[in-house]
């Protein structure tokens, strides 16, 4: 069997927790962030921690 490759997309976007969570940032922070106000703003700096069945899908395109 060949190796499986890891794709580059999802090795940009994700990331894996030691607890095989799958984190990646929220989406909406690039730009015209004026009109929302400062604790959207705030809170479109948290990790998003993605839920159990997305973590596993997650893992196995990272190569895990």
């Amino acid at each position: 069997m060949p190796k499986m490759k890891s794709k580059g997309a999802v090795k940009k976007r994700f990331r894996m927790s030691k607890t095989g969570k799958a984190i990646s940032n929220r989406p909406s922070r690039g730009h015209m962030k004026a009109k929302n106000d400062a604790k959207r703003r705030r809170g479109l700096n948290t990790r998003l921690v993605l839920p159990p069945n997305w973590s596993r899908l997650i893992s196995r395109l990272l190569g895990g």
